[in-house]
């Protein structure tokens, strides 16, 4: 088998041309047959006991081409691309030049490379370096909240409703005196003014009072999600039942014992502040690397081949079916929640994928350069940690290469991140 390898006009792309022997082809026919034969069915034979001459003579010999080329091609390619230290990006544009059988198997692939980065400034640059306070404010609204969430609702007779009730009611909706689906309800718990039905419904609940009943003329929104309501008007009959108020707790001391494991409110709030003020400093630290990477990016001219986005955007949207998994949606559900087809979802996603690409190679790049390694006692440590956090047994943690592999590729991107920040000019 020979292999020729050569630039083509296109940048970071290659093309190797390939001819493999005819006995090997016709080797890996016969394994194809010997794969394929229960599914023939030949006149005086029976069902996959015809011999492959046979099948050759009733169907064409050419029957098995493509599978012979799939069964042998793709060793051969993996093989040529390790040995020659090409670093392929896409898949290879397959071109068969001649197949059959008896005659040596001649094709081309060509295929996009990684490019090399040249570097520009990466120590010294100019970045801005976030800082989040926890205001007073903040710590109130979230205790305010937690008294939200432990408020009880109490009942209500003297009075009629008011906008911040909870309200028990019957309902039934119609359009010209017919109901529609989904229009009636029985007892169903409405709060007062949080809009969670059609606008001007609730309002034209206050002021009712216990066991009255009301017909409510409202107007369907234009781009209600039932295109057979959307924009239609509607009345509803409704009957109110109870009328419930929520009562907050006092927000002291013993409200902070009620819940939370600290016995004074100083101490919630102490610790509230704590965590508020660890997320803001775990946001700073992210808008801070954003802003070192994209800097680092900004000083790189760099063509990056279309395989490498077109993978990438590949992998984005993977983890985007991946989260809709997790809310019962599947992909084709929400292209039509957005109102967009896979190609215009796909076409948004090119320009971030790009900058990942990109900033992905640039940081090997630096590594390179800089030789950035961790040391083998920080990534045994990192490992001991990784263990704890999900309940692994520290030995097997060591002993699992590929764990290993990642947390020092990880290590090294942190520690080229870390490198650009250090040598930064801060502004605050």
């Amino acid at each position: 088998m020979s292999v020729k390898v050569e630039n083509t006009k296109n940048k970071n792309e290659v093309k190797l041309s390939f001819e493999v022997e005819a006995e090997k082809f016709d080797e890996a026919m016969k394994k194809v047959y010997a794969k394929t034969a229960k599914y023939f069915t030949i006149p005086g034979f029976r069902k996959g006991k015809a011999p492959m001459n046979m099948v050759e003579k009733h169907y064409g010999s050419e029957i098995f081409y493509e599978d012979t080329f799939n069964e042998l091609v793709p060793d051969i390619y993996d093989e040529a691309i390790k040995e020659n230290n090409i670093q392929a990006v896409s898949k290879p544009d397959i071109d068969i030049t001649q197949i059959g059988k008896g005659k040596n198997l001649i094709f081309t692939a060509v295929v996009q490379t990684k490019p090399e980065v040249k570097l520009g400034k990466y120590k010294g640059v100019e970045i801005e370096k976030p800082q989040y306070s926890v205001s007073d404010e903040e710590v109130d609204h979230e205790i305010n909240h937690m008294a939200e969430h432990n408020a009880r609702l109490i009942t209500i007779e003297d009075r009629p409703v008011e906008k911040g009730d909870t309200t028990v009611i019957d309902f039934e909706g119609s359009i010209d005196g017919v109901p529609f689906e989904g229009g009636k309800a029985q007892k169903h718990e409405l709060e007062i003014g949080s809009n969670t039905f059609i606008p001007g419904f609730e309002d034209q609940i206050i002021g009712m009072k216990i066991n009255e009943e009301k017909e409510l003329k409202v107007t369907f929104p234009e781009d209600y999600f039932s295109k057979d309501l959307a924009g239609k008007p509607a009345v509803f009959k409704v009957k109110l039942h109870e009328i419930k108020k929520k009562e907050l707790p006092k927000i002291d001391d013993e409200f902070a014992k009620d819940v939370s494991e600290f016995d004074t409110l100083k101490e919630l709030k102490n610790s509230i502040k704590e965590k508020m003020q660890k997320q803001n400093d775990e946001k700073a630290k992210y808008e801070t690397e954003e802003n070192a990477i994209k800097a680092v990016c900004d000083e790189v001219e760099l063509e990056i081949p279309s395989g490498m986005i077109e993978t990438e955007t590949d992998n984005m949207l993977e983890d985007v079916k991946h989260n809709l998994s997790h809310q019962g949606l599947t992909i084709e559900q929400y292209y039509s929640i957005m109102g967009k087809t896979e190609a215009q979802v796909r076409d948004e996603m090119k320009e971030h994928a790009e900058k990942n690409v990109k900033s992905r190679l640039v940081i090997e790049a630096i590594i390179k350069a800089e030789n950035i390694t961790p040391d083998e006692k920080e990534v045994e440590e990192k490992l001991k940690e990784m263990a704890k956090n999900y309940g692994q047994k520290e030995e097997e943690a060591l002993k699992n290469e590929y764990l290993k592999q990642y947390i020092t590729d990880n290590m090294k991107v942190e520690k080229a991140i870390n490198l650009i920040i250090d040598n930064a000019k801060i502004k605050k």
